[in-house]
């Protein structure tokens, strides 16, 4: 018998963050153009997931006395499900199916993460992965995905994982992830031990001001999340539901996205976040909602692990809040904003202090834990995750991955989530809503890849320099 594993005060405030109107779940979902066999999944599955043994381990207790500990009782059938669209139409499109499984909350009586094989109408296949976020960041998670993945058809055929072995090493981790592709400011990373910081905070919450004496941005950061005030109260806040829905935008060609973002000498990032304010300015505009006042924010994780391999999952990220430019009408407009803004932001210490309070929400008493998230989500509408997946297209169980999309979940009272993944050349749009905020996110998605289309027309009518004739 295994000794159980106490969870870090990070994962552990993720867990604590479930609620029935916002389940604390990450969803990704894999399409194929043909037909995956259920055993090839449960294989893939096996082999390369199955020996990371978090994966294996489920949560016992609760609150700061949350462990891991191994189920005894593991069953592969459970967490590996086939189910197919209904041939007559009748259950509606894949996006209802999606939208009915994420908001189905994971069985805490075992591990916290569910596959879902869905043969669709067209001879294809989906591969739906729920994993609760206490397992993992997006970051963590995207490794994970990409070690399971193989470069070509032929798949290697490793021996099967012992489901009782022990934890794999460091050495075995870096072997699988390899190396990290997303590193957070050094300043950021080697400035302040956000765990420690958590802590302290908990048990003498005036330390804050001592953090001055270290470095001013600090306190200034605690001030500014502290002292930020609710941003305007658009049909994107009020009470939620229990159901989501989600959607997805046809792919962006990345090729492009890099083009524009080199003529305006900005990031893609900067980009695809001024194309998601240009969608929802849309989207509430066609609703009749008024924006010249309007300060909407997002909540944007960043990666705060430190540089080198990838060596464990878990949580290792902060936060940012970012206004995004709804009341700016044109493209170009948005997009400088944007660029504006987010470099206003780099190197800030938001990310650290915002890891720090997850820390204090891992170990604080229920009622405080439920304050602190609340007061979070109060001053943001919505979370935007950008991930850089592979640049190359993969292959799982045998079969190419025609698309790859992922939705982030959102805590406390925020009722939308937007996320952003590159995968072999595209840019994947995906989102989901609250239903009872936002019942039609399909809207959005058809918004954002307008206003795309639109900010490269501009470009292309822009009067551009002739070229220098040469001889």
């Amino acid at each position: 018998m295994s000794t159980p594993e106490p969870l870090s005060a990070v994962d552990s405030a993720w867990l604590r963050m479930d609620r029935p109107t916002n389940l604390m779940v990450i969803c990704g979902m894999m399409l194929f153009k043909h037909r995956l066999p259920l055993e090839a999944v449960k294989q893939a599955v096996q082999q390369r997931m199955l020996c990371f043994h978090r994966f294996r381990q489920r949560v016992a207790g609760s609150g700061p006395g949350a462990r891991w500990e191994y189920d005894e009782a593991f069953d592969l059938d459970w967490h590996v499900r086939h189910i197919a669209l209904p041939e007559d139409g009748r259950g509606g499109t894949l996006e209802d199916m999606v939208s009915g499984l994420v908001s189905t909350p994971l069985d805490r009586s075992r591990p916290m993460w569910q596959y879902h094989l869905i043969d669709d109408r067209q001879g294809g296949s989906a591969v739906l992965l729920r994993i609760h976020h206490c397992y993992g960041d997006g970051f963590a998670l995207t490794h994970v995905i990409a070690s399971m993945t193989d470069e070509g058809p032929r798949r290697p055929h490793p021996a099967p994982c012992d489901l009782a072995g022990p934890a794999p090493s460091g050495t075995t981790l870096e072997r699988v992830f390899g190396p990290v592709t997303q590193l957070a400011g050094a300043a950021v990373r080697t400035a302040v031990s956000a765990a420690g910081l958590g802590r302290d905070l908990l048990a003498h919450p005036l330390h804050a001001l001592g953090y001055a004496a270290a470095g001013a941005d600090y306190a200034q950061a605690v001030a500014t999340i502290a002292g930020m005030p609710p941003d305007s109260p658009t049909r994107f806040k009020g009470p939620l539901g229990a159901m989501k829905r989600v959607a997805w935008a046809a792919p962006l060609p990345l090729p492009e996205v890099k083009a524009v973002a080199a003529a305006l000498a900005c990031t893609v990032n900067d980009v695809l976040v001024a194309c998601v304010a240009g969608a929802l300015r849309r989207y509430l505009l066609e609703r009749g909602d008024a924006l010249e006042q309007a300060e909407v924010r997002a909540l944007v994780p960043v990666n705060m692990r430190p540089a080198g391999p990838l060596t464990d999952l878990g949580n290792h990220f902060g936060l940012v809040f970012l206004g995004l430019p709804l009341g700016i009408a044109t493209p170009l407009g948005r997009v400088d904003e944007v660029h504006r803004r987010m470099a206003a932001l780099r190197g800030s210490k938001q990310p650290a202090v915002s890891l720090a309070i997850l820390n204090a929400m891992g170990m604080a008493p229920g009622y405080l834990n439920d304050r602190l998230v609340d007061a979070l989500a109060a001053n943001a509408s919505m979370v935007i995750s950008n991930v850089h997946g592979v640049e190359q297209p993969r292959y799982f169980a045998g079969q190419r991955i025609a698309r790859q999309l992922f939705w982030v979940p959102q805590s406390g009272g925020v009722a939308l989530g937007i996320s952003l993944l590159s995968y072999a050349g595209e840019v994947a749009f995906g989102v989901m809503a609250d239903a009872r905020r936002i019942p039609d996110p399909a809207s959005i998605a058809r918004h954002f890849n307008a206003d795309f289309e639109t900010l490269l027309l501009t470009l292309l009518m822009m009067p551009w320099p002739a070229p220098r004739r040469t001889r």
